[in-house]
């Protein structure tokens, strides 16, 4: 039977973890809240399940606790900061509030950054762009992780490259966070801890062989870009240009040899549009309604309705946030460890009627 817990003492908890391990309470706030946020939205591989990551990383010093990123270049509307392996959801977070300040005059912003510590879930960035009436892309890619094989390929190239979109659309916003690999990491690592299959051969040994074993890959082989073994092509293009405008844009990333060790380090490209800088507010609004509108009343090839990108996330963070946070039973495993070893108090569950 799953377990729920209230949104505020989740993220409560998550703060005094980070705490614990020496982040200053305002960052440690900041960093619960990004991660409480992907679990409100339903994208539960990469919300509270990567606290522990991110404690390990504190503790050994991967992360750093303190500091300010560095400007590398800054022209109003775009600029270029190195995160020096800050906590990917603290410097994120914080570029996203630079950008949010320079919009009314700029219009449009544009921040890169180059090795931030992991940031996790990008759809849980969005919901304050999209309540301030933006539009977001969001993408990032891992100098330091070849996971993906390109079409035709056997050796993994590319991260997993997420890329998310967010756009104010009416009663709930058009969005997405979506990988150019045709599954998640995360998903993977999971299955094989759970000794457990993929839905579909989503994998590729070593040897080429498609599989939908998760060793396949822990022995030295790839996960398909998206469109799989027969449209990978489509998928590897989008991680390349991806890659561009992360990596390349940022002056860092695959052909710099120190980044082969960053590991977790990402690199960042963040946009942000105001769209009343081109046209009227409600114009704008006409268009992603209707948009949203025509795409929720197409015909069903199936019983269930047509599923519209950021309909479901968004009524699920609304729901969860009324009736309690339903956590994956890994996360609660994970999060107890982290808790008896930190002495602090896991919240207690909800109880249900």
């Amino acid at each position: 039977m799953p377990s729920y817990y209230s949104a505020r003492e989740l993220q409560e908890f998550a703060s005094a973890l980070f705490q614990r391990v020496g982040l200053a309470r305002h960052r440690a706030d900041v960093m619960a809240g990004v991660f409480l946020q992907a679990d409100l939205l339903g994208f539960t591989t990469h919300g509270l399940q990567r606290v522990a990551n991110n404690l390990e990383w504190l503790q050994s010093g991967e992360s750093r606790l303190s500091g300010e990123p560095q400007v590398l270049s800054d022209r109003g509307n775009c600029f270029n900061w190195d995160a020096q392996f800050l906590p990917g959801p603290w410097v994120l977070t914080r570029a996203i509030k630079q950008a949010l300040s320079r919009i009314p005059e700029q219009g449009v912003v544009t921040a890169i950054i180059r090795r931030s510590q992991h940031i996790a879930c990008l759809a849980a960035y969005l919901p304050q762009i999209i309540e301030a009436g933006y539009v977001a892309i969001l993408t990032c890619s891992t100098p330091g992780e070849n996971t993906v094989s390109p079409q035709g390929g056997l050796d993994p190239l590319f991260s997993a490259n997420p890329l998310a979109f967010a756009a104010p659309a009416g009663e709930y916003p058009l969005l997405f966070d979506i990988s150019m690999s045709i599954t998640a990491g995360a998903y993977v690592a999971r299955a094989q801890r759970e000794q457990t299959k993929m839905p579909t051969p989503c994998l590729k040994d070593k040897q080429g062989n498609l599989s939908d074993d998760p060793l396949a890959f822990e022995n030295g082989g790839s996960i398909l870009p998206v469109g799989g073994a027969d449209h990978g092509y489509k998928g590897a293009a989008l991680s390349a240009m991806l890659e561009v405008l992360s990596m390349a844009l940022g002056g860092y990333g695959r052909d710099d040899e120190s980044a082969t060790g960053d590991k977790e380090a990402n690199s960042i490209f963040l946009q942000i549009i105001d769209p009343q800088a081109f046209g009227a507010q409600a114009d704008f609004l006409r268009q992603t309604m209707a948009l949203s509108h025509l795409w929720e009343q197409n015909r069903s090839d199936s019983s269930k309705p047509v599923r519209v990108p950021g309909q479901r996330a968004w009524a699920t963070r609304a729901r969860q946030l009324r009736d309690g946070v339903e956590l994956y039973p890994s996360i609660v495993q994970d999060l107890q460890r982290w808790a008896e070893k930190l002495e602090v108090p896991l919240p207690r569950a909800l109880k249900k009627s």
